[in-house]
């Protein structure tokens, strides 16, 4: 744990608790916003000061539950903020909010301690290249393309890939770009974030990872502050060691949960839908610090729970003002075994212009999208009346889509102890070369079988060949 003391203790003492919420009186000196407070016999609750209201008088948020903590008792003013620990030792590693190792495995020696309160980039250090970041996933890559140091939103419910989406992403991130992961879960239930320690194990992609938890189980002071402590390790390897980083968070809604639930306990009114007042400024602070500069990139991937399917709740906008691409899972293409079940005709991207992915890209994204959704309208027909109701032009629609379909999914290398189909990555070049060949016919007289769980398109055409071979 951090050592935060420096000179003569500032001691004060509780004048009230009210759940989460302790008052605490300071004689001498008064302690500054953010500092981190320790209460209790063995040092063991953590409050952070959240405002000062007189001379006096401070009143915080725990970070840890507040049993045994009573009026009159002492609390120790560590003087300075809630540090997380940086270095490369915290690789493979899995942390809680305070930098504590949950992983059951010996603290890292060799780590230095960073205040989780820093401020986003200047703009002068910032990067404004648009760049295209390349996952290695034909469905991304071609309709949905990512922004280096972007953020991107990934929205979905329970079963339809979200987990195994992200885990290939690590994956490819750490082979492809030799860059660093952070998983940071906000919210997350135990045994989601133990099912996925052991899924990146498997994966072979922990050894460059690094896993940040605040529990749905812990108080919302630690939910709401584990965001910034995933955020300062992902900075010190961006600016320190120069790497591009992929942050992924699952669930931002958790985050804006939780600083909810902090509003309401500090007694401050609610504002609309009974979300906090500062819920624009909150998020604002913690997305500005995930960006490019002329060190390295963090990119974010981060899981958002939409309130009732409702896209104009206010934690939905305001998350929406701050991702440069959304996208969006299908229960329904997942239950027809199109794996990564990505809708592609409600995913989109703000770096899909001719200016940035260029024309020819742009052009078949657009003619993919068009294809996509005549054969979603032509469905109604082809169930009530059957394919060989629609004109010759519908059905050659209706084949390149179902071809399409199949050719964007892909196997990947985080299931392949399920699947037993080794994964592949595209690259963008030969993504955009197979979709085009499929508009063109080129694959009309390919059994759509052929082109499903593929890489490139010149499997297809080696599985046709071996079976005139045979």
């Amino acid at each position: 744990m951090a050592d935060n003391s420096r000179g003569p203790l500032n001691l004060g003492t509780v004048i009230s608790v009210r759940g989460s919420i302790v008052d605490i009186l300071f004689e001498k000196h008064l302690p500054h916003v953010y500092t981190l407070l320790r209460a209790g016999k063995e040092k063991q609750i953590a409050i952070e000061v959240l405002t000062q209201l007189d001379t006096h008088r401070v009143r915080g948020i725990a970070l840890t539950p507040t049993e045994g903590l009573a009026r009159g008792m002492a609390v120790e003013d560590t003087g300075g903020p809630l540090k997380a620990p940086v270095g490369g030792e915290i690789l493979s590693r899995m942390f809680d909010v305070f930098g504590d190792t949950i992983d059951r495995r010996k603290p890292p020696s060799n780590v230095q301690w960073r205040s989780i309160h820093q401020a986003p980039p200047p703009l002068m250090s910032r990067s404004t290249t648009s760049e295209i970041f390349e996952t290695g996933i034909k469905a991304i890559d071609v309709l949905v393309p990512l922004e280096r140091g972007g953020k991107a939103g990934l929205f979905g419910g329970a079963g339809v890939g979200k987990t195994v989406l992200l885990t290939e992403m690590i994956h490819n991130v750490v082979k492809q770009h030799q860059g660093v992961s952070i998983f940071c879960g906000i919210g997350e239930r135990c045994r989601e974030g133990e099912e996925l320690y052991r899924d990146m194990k498997d994966a072979g992609v922990l050894p460059n990872t690094v896993m940040v938890f605040g529990q749905m189980n812990e108080p919302p002071g630690a939910r709401f502050r584990v965001g910034h402590t995933a955020l300062t390790m992902a900075e010190y390897f961006r600016d320190d060691e120069r790497r591009d980083v992929l942050l992924l968070i699952d669930n931002i809604f958790r985050f804006i949960q939780a600083g909810s639930e902090v509003s309401g306990l500090m007694g401050q009114m609610p504002s609309r839908l009974g979300y906090q007042p500062t819920l624009g400024t909150e998020l604002s602070e913690l997305e500005e610090r995930i960006s490019t500069t002329d060190a390295g990139a963090i990119m974010s991937i981060q899981a958002v729970y939409v309130p009732a399917d409702d896209f104009t709740d206010p934690s939905a906008v305001h998350t929406f003002s701050h991702l440069s691409a959304s996208i969006v899972l299908s229960r329904k293409r997942a239950s027809e075994g199109l794996y990564p079940a990505i809708d592609p005709l409600q995913s989109n991207s703000k770096m899909a212009t001719p200016g940035i992915i260029g024309e020819r890209h742009y052009r078949l994204a657009q003619e993919i999208r068009q294809t996509l959704a005549q054969y979603s309208e032509l469905k109604d027909i082809i169930s009530m009346l059957g394919l060989e109701q629609l004109s010759p032009e519908d059905r050659n629609v209706v084949a390149r889509a179902r071809r399409l379909e199949r050719f964007l999914t892909q196997p990947f290398f985080t299931t392949e102890q399920f699947t037993g189909i080794k994964g592949k990555t595209v690259s963008l070049s030969d993504a955009l070369d197979g979709c085009e060949r499929i508009l063109n016919d080129e694959f009309k007289d390919y059994p759509e079988g052929d082109l499903y769980m593929i890489g490139t398109i010149d499997e297809a055409i080696a599985k046709k060949s071996n079976r005139e071979k045979s």
